[in-house]
């Protein structure tokens, strides 16, 4: 059964046209819009459709998105050593962050001894 979703997950996204495509069709649309020349039906029409390719290259941007790795470092031999983007180790990073410029207001900065 895995296979099956797997197999129509990859017709959809060969049945959607490429992020540029999107983009393009997106930019014609609102000039349409744009010119004022369209009805108002037409207009609600090309809307809707505007809407649609922007929903997905916005879906593909966040895809790429969380493709991206990050460089940490080279192994023995010169090789760049990667991981994957992880958006909870981001988090957990800004907590720590956070609660160290806590702790560091929390010191005294040694300005007045008495």
């Amino acid at each position: 059964m895995a296979k099956k979703k797997k197999v129509k997950r990859k017709q959809a996204a060969k049945d959607q046209p490429s992020f540029e495509q999107a983009l393009a069709e997106l930019e014609t649309i609102v000039g349409d819009l744009e010119s004022g020349e369209l009805g108002l039906s037409e207009a609600l029409e090309r809307y809707e459709s505007g809407i649609a390719h922007l929903k997905q290259c916005h879906a593909q941007l966040q895809q790429a998105t969380r493709k991206i790795e990050l460089l940490s470092g080279f192994d023995a031999a010169g090789n760049p050593v990667v991981r994957p983007l992880d958006d909870e180790a981001d988090e957990s990073l800004e907590t720590k962050k956070s609660a160290r410029s806590r702790r560091r207001s929390d010191v005294d900065d040694g300005a007045t001894l008495f």
